[in-house]
């Protein structure tokens, strides 16, 4: 039983490295001067090392990565495997056989790339809303502000000045973007769809009044859809059912964490985005491909 157990942390280990080596090859270049000649320099722990040709430094396909460091290859596709199906900080550890703080420490880092990797460019009918949670100093010793009671209930007021807002975007495309606001205001608003729209993009958004004085201000094509009043599509095609249906997915997924650390939102929002991307078809070998950068 022994053995069989080493035989299959072995094999994990050389799978894990083998996914990691075979990316370095798609995307070869020296991570410390960006040259794309560099030669093979031997093997270290299953990792190919390379040499740059250029400014003669060493390196493999995690340096200058998340995951630079990162020990126990052996659990590495067992813990991916967990993150995949989001499973709890503890559960992943019994799973992969390690700490729960390590769990947690190769949670974040293998979020931190995909956390970056959002669509830039949105086409024709492009769709906007925002959602919020509430803000959470979850993990800090120091807050900045009384601790709350377990049981206990905020006013309404309290908890509306403790959204953390995050806008959606979404194109019929299919292509995506979300990230944390500071605030919800013209300049914050306009900041981010400016970049966002393509020139023959249309924008659908609700009736915020946000949305209706960015897209005057900037002379965007506007179709402001009136929920308050009961409508839902407008001439059969404009509506924002996309990002309404990814706000609800986002937020079901995301109540099995009881509640996340603001500070880590914006990982989790990136792992959303990975399993909403690959939409069943997720690996542990594509979760690593991604954690690479």
């Amino acid at each position: 039983m022994q053995v069989k157990r080493l035989l299959d942390e072995t094999k994990s280990a050389q799978d894990a490295c083998s996914w990691i080596n075979q990316r370095a090859q798609e995307v070869l270049a020296c991570p410390h001067c960006m040259a794309a000649h560099v030669q093979r320099w031997g093997k270290e722990s299953h990792l190919q090392r390379y040499r740059c040709c250029a400014c003669h430094k060493t390196f493999n396909a995690l340096t200058g990565s998340p995951l630079a460091g990162l020990k126990r290859r052996d659990a590495w596709a067992q813990y991916a495997q967990a993150l995949i199906e989001g499973v709890s900080v503890r559960a992943a550890a019994r799973r992969a056989g390690i700490h729960r703080t390590t769990a947690f420490r190769w949670r974040h880092q293998l979020l931190q790339c995909p956390a970056q990797e959002r669509d830039t460019e949105l086409h024709n009918l492009v769709e906007a809303d925002e959602t919020y949670f509430l803000q959470s100093f979850k993990g800090q010793r120091h807050l900045p502000r009384p601790a709350r009671h377990r049981g206990g209930c905020a006013t309404k007021r309290g908890l509306s000045a403790e959204q953390i807002p995050v806008l959606v975007v979404e194109d019929r495309e299919g292509h995506h973007f979300d990230t944390v606001l500071p605030k919800v205001d013209q300049s914050t608003i306009s900041c981010q769809l400016l970049q966002l729209l393509a020139p023959e993009s249309l924008l659908c958004t609700d009736g915020a009044a946000v949305y209706r004085t960015t897209a005057r201000a900037y002379a965007l094509p506007h179709q402001r859809i009136n929920l308050s009043a009961g409508e839902h599509v407008r001439q059969g095609v404009f509506h924002i059912q996309h990002v309404n249906a990814y706000d609800s997915r986002l937020k079901n997924w995301m109540q099995r964490f009881h509640g996340v650390a603001t500070r880590y939102l914006p990982n989790y929002l990136g792992w959303r985005r990975l399993l909403e991307r690959f939409n069943g078809s997720l690996t542990s070998e594509i979760v690593f491909r991604h954690a690479t950068g």
